[in-house]
């Protein structure tokens, strides 16, 4: 048993007649400490499973499990206290009308928390943003900085896992390495779990011990950090992918 377990997970959208099987029978263990990599393309079906495992997304079969208690249902507040998501899109996920003090105050307020200027301060010092930051809004913000306030407010609660959904694709490639590594530092700071979703293979390979390959909505394959590294997919989609990623890095580099 791992701190989250997914068996034989199906999502299913429903539109009047319409169904569409976003995820089909997937199944996967993070241990403690972990992180883990889900990735795919587009569509594959990645980014809906980390919104099943936060109570987002329609399950209609199979099982999940946080350190052995199943989650179904709505989650209860101790729940987003052990559990907390960094969505794809820095620019939306804050309201434009908000400074980053109401932004990292409001999950303290909600969960009930007495000593917000500390979590406030230590938050902002995590994700290297100094007090400075605490009162402007989001429009007064890079792109990086923007995500590293959504960090920031994932943080805050101190909790145990953080679900990642392509916490990177948003911003500039000289940006990117900057928020991998701090999501790094973080998590061998603290001793954190993750699960990260992204279509980029090189980005799950410098964050994660193991990943899952999806695609329409299925499991290809499951490899290690080193598997992956060694070429040792056994699947024609993984090393389908394998080959994109690394046609793409060769012609980003040969533009700069």
């Amino acid at each position: 048993m791992g701190l989250i377990d997914v068996s034989d997970l199906a999502v299913t959208f429903r539109h009047g007649r319409e169904r569409v099987q976003a995820v089909r029978g997937v199944s996967f263990t993070v241990g403690r400490g972990e992180s883990y990599g889900i990735v795919g393309e587009s569509g594959s079906g990645k980014s809906t499973v980390l919104r099943a495992l936060v109570g987002l997304a329609p399950v209609t079969g199979g099982t999940m499990a946080l350190e052995g208690v199943p989650l179904a249902g709505p989650r209860r507040p101790a729940f987003y206290r052990r559990v907390q998501m960094v969505f794809q899109d820095p620019y939306a996920s804050l309201h434009p009308r908000h400074t980053v003090d109401r932004v990292l105050s409001e999950p303290l307020a909600i969960h009930g928390f007495d000593d917000r200027e500390r979590r406030i301060l230590r938050a902002l010092e995590d994700v290297g943003l100094g007090d400075s930051f605490r009162f402007r809004y989001p429009h007064q913000l890079s792109g990086g900085q923007r995500q590293r306030v959504a960090i920031a407010r994932a943080l805050i609660l101190e909790p145990e896992v953080l679900l990642l959904d392509e916490p990177t694709s948003a911003l500039d490639a000289s940006i990117q390495a900057e928020v991998l590594n701090l999501l790094d530092g973080i998590r061998a700071e603290r001793g954190l779990t993750y699960v990260l979703v992204s279509h980029d293979l090189a980005v799950v390979a410098h964050m994660c011990e193991r990943l899952l390959v999806m695609q329409h909505g299925q499991a290809v394959e499951e490899l290690t950090r080193s598997g992956l590294r060694a070429r040792s997919a056994t699947k024609e989609y993984t090393r389908a992918l394998l080959t994109a990623s690394e046609g793409y890095r060769a012609a980003e580099e040969s533009t700069t």
